[in-house]
């Protein structure tokens, strides 16, 4: 029988229109010393089930619970009223850690973690409005996606056969402008002559949930003579996957590897852990050393890179990978900059 609090807590999720799962026992935990770490997160647009995003940052609560033995639960809003009241119902339980999973939080973050001071609160993809500081219970937990985004570049600049290459943004935001700065950099170190053609989804958190408008620019792109094209649209890359097949081009997946979504069209991802980012504050709080403040996390920490082993990188040559890969060795020793914009 769930307990009072957790049936109350239950009761409040509902109230707000979202999605609230307690923790679930997958197993034995880590056996923990001391009180058990508690960690709630509430998941960006699209929720779980995205084979993207969401998904990588569920594996890393779940990692949480595996590793470090944690008390897991998390929420699915449904509207943007939702995320605000998510958060504060995860501090109001005494949470030790609430994390906000993409930019959309930001601001719902910095709200609610001044109203419990005492919380810790991590939010993925950090984005203050106008450059703002973070309360000093926050820790951003921010990605240097462009440098990703050069390695699946480089990997589309060697299979296009026309020299056209497309790129498919979800919300028109410098976070997105990151992806497509960096595809396009990599794109143009292996083919300096090479076009590519970028499009955006929309203007609201939604151009992450519209299949229908990626199929729809995908297939725009594939009649300018792009063969190749990356996405970085959340589920929206869905339909840019239905476009590139129907138009017998190749795809590039993100966030996570997307291969099982479209066989023999995805030909390689571009891996963002966010499950690494996740466990990490997590760790940071079970280990009494979370700090507030940025933490950007790249090539260097092994949270960016791309697929390009085993059968989902069938379709790169050993050539195609060796290439990318000393670019790669560039970018981590620093004598190559990825641009951001």
């Amino acid at each position: 029988m769930s307990s009072p609090r957790a049936v109350a807590g239950a009761l409040v999720i509902a109230a707000i229109g979202a999605t609230f799962v307690p923790a679930r026992r997958a197993g034995p935990p880590v056996r923990a010393e001391g009180p058990r770490l508690r960690v709630g997160l509430v998941f960006d647009v699209g929720g779980r089930g995205d084979k993207s995003f969401n998904d990588s940052a569920y594996e890393g609560l779940l990692r949480a619970e595996r590793e470090l033995g944690a008390e897991i639960a998390f929420v699915e809003p449904t509207g943007a009223e939702d995320r605000e009241a998510a958060l504060r119902l995860f501090a109001a339980r005494g949470m030790d850690l609430v994390i906000g999973v993409g930019f959309i939080f930001s601001s719902d973050i910095n709200l609610v973690a001044a109203s419990y001071p005492a919380v810790k609160f991590a939010c993925v993809d950090y984005a203050p409005a106008h450059g703002g500081s973070s309360p000093p219970n926050v820790m951003g937990l921010d990605f240097r996606e462009e440098e990703g985004a050069f390695l699946v570049g480089a990997v589309a600049g060697q299979l296009t056969r026309t020299q056209h290459v497309g790129f498919v943004g979800g919300m028109t935001i410098p976070l997105i402008r990151k992806f497509e700065a960096g595809y396009e950099a990599g794109v143009k170190a292996v083919c300096n002559a090479c076009i590519v053609h970028g499009s955006y989804a929309g203007s609201s958190p939604d151009a992450f949930k519209d299949p229908a408008k990626g199929k729809l620019l995908a297939t725009s792109q594939i009649a300018q003579g792009a063969d190749v094209l990356f996405h970085a649209s959340g589920s929206t890359g869905h339909g840019v996957f239905e476009g590139a097949r129907e138009g017998h081009a190749l795809a590039i997946g993100v966030d996570a590897d997307q291969s099982d979504e479209m066989p023999g069209v995805v030909v390689t991802s571009m891996i963002k852990r966010v499950d690494v980012a996740v466990l990490e504050a997590a760790v940071s709080v079970k280990e009494g050393r979370f700090r507030g403040g940025v933490v950007a996390l790249g090539l260097a920490d092994h949270a960016v890179d791309y697929v390009h082993e085993g059968p989902h990188a069938q379709g790169l040559s050993p050539a195609v990978v060796a290439r990318v890969e000393a670019l790669k060795a560039d970018v981590i020793a620093g004598r190559m900059k990825v641009p951001t914009e």
